[in-house]
């Protein structure tokens, strides 16, 4: 398309950033706040992040963790048009119990974040999609905070693929 506008200035126009004092959910205290969540209920934007991360992952199942997950993992699912998961913050003990949500075992899983900081809630995703028999080697990620989630989850055998680095993000 002519003209189309980039990731980084859609996340401006739907102002997925601001600037302020915020304590993330790590307990790090930062001068701005990435607002992927509230962003993402634009459907342009939902639907430009879910067509890039079909198109630059390789995957048979697209999975995200609740709640800022799912609707990347529905957006991308729907755009490569394959299923999705989703992984529960904890188990159930009532109607289907257990932390994943949609038929993972044996196949390879592409775990998407909105946001991503030193990887803790990716962690916790990969490591609950593999328990649970999934192939996971990539993690893509709307916006990387820059601040350990690469390295974090290379020490676990998974590559972190930003749309958009805070820096790019700061640099406007």
């Amino acid at each position: 398309m002519v003209n189309e506008k980039t990731i980084t200035e859609l996340l401006i126009e739907y102002r997925a950033i601001e600037f302020g004092d915020f304590i993330l959910a790590s307990g790090a205290i930062s001068r701005y706040y990435i607002d992927i969540k509230t962003a993402m209920t634009h459907p342009k934007l939902l639907e430009r992040v879910g067509k890039e991360f079909s198109e630059r992952g390789s995957f048979d199942v697209v999975a995200g963790v609740a709640v800022g997950g799912v609707p990347l993992a529905v957006a991308t699912g729907l755009a490569a048009g394959k299923e999705y998961a989703i992984v529960r913050q904890a188990a159930r003990d009532h109607g289907k119990s257990g932390v994943i949500i949609g038929d993972i075992k044996g196949r390879k899983v592409l775990l998407v974040e909105d946001v991503t900081t030193s990887g803790g809630s990716a962690l916790y995703g990969v490591e609950q999609l593999r328990e649970a028999g999934a192939s996971v080697t990539t993690v893509m990620t709307v916006v990387d905070r820059e601040q350990g989630a690469v390295e974090a989850l290379a020490a676990v055998g998974v590559k972190l693929v930003p749309l958009v680095r805070v820096s790019e993000l700061l640099d406007l």
